[in-house]
């Protein structure tokens, strides 16, 4: 179960005795679907990385609307990168979607790596910004309409496990505009 995490570490050439550390200081949780991990404003002590599982970041207004950050699956690391650089509480709320297990590090191992511009730290900023550009590309560049069918065709086991709202979220658009959107298309097939 720890292979694609002790993979991760030795592709940036962390030793068998860093990595024996960093398993030893971490927490392996199993959690149920609808498990709170991190809340929103509240101050991050762990980053993640996910062993099995869907978990889904999301941030929620004064008046209860909610906005989809991101999913994250099996073998995605999860880093408040806020509140490593800038000190800050978390902006978003972190909870399970499926039965999960992940492991919990202290994020003291992040700042360590910030401070050292270490390479591994370097890939997940990397990583993350891509990830951002992209998204940010796919929102701007595309209609409600083309965003859900692109994201549909690259996400086919990620569309099955969520409900309209949480796909509509994602997609900056409300579950009944999806709703149209999904009843225009099988109108057409």
């Amino acid at each position: 179960m720890l292979n694609d995490f002790i993979n991760q570490l030795q592709n940036y050439n962390f030793t068998a005795e860093e990595i024996k550390k960093l398993i030893r200081s971490s927490k392996l949780d199993h959690l149920k679907p609808k498990h709170i991990i991190a809340k929103q404003n509240d101050n991050s002590k762990s980053f993640y990385f996910l062993l099995e599982g869907l978990c889904h970041a999301s941030y929620l207004t004064e008046h209860g609307k909610e906005f989809s950050k991101e999913f994250y699956w099996e073998g995605d690391w999860v880093v408040g990168f806020e509140g490593v650089i800038d000190n800050e509480k978390s902006p978003y709320t972190l909870e399970t979607l499926t039965s999960t297990t992940l492991l919990s590090l202290p994020i003291d191992y992040i700042q360590q790596w910030r401070s050292q511009s270490h390479p591994f730290y370097l890939k997940l900023i990397e990583t993350q910004l891509v990830y951002k550009e992209r998204k940010e590309r796919f929102m701007l560049l595309n209609s409600p309409q083309s965003r859900y069918e692109i994201f549909c065709n690259n996400y086919p086991n990620l569309r099955a496990q969520l409900s309209d709202y949480q796909v509509a979220a994602y997609l900056g658009i409300t579950h009944i505009s999806l709703s149209r959107i999904k009843n225009r298309i099988k109108k057409l097939t």
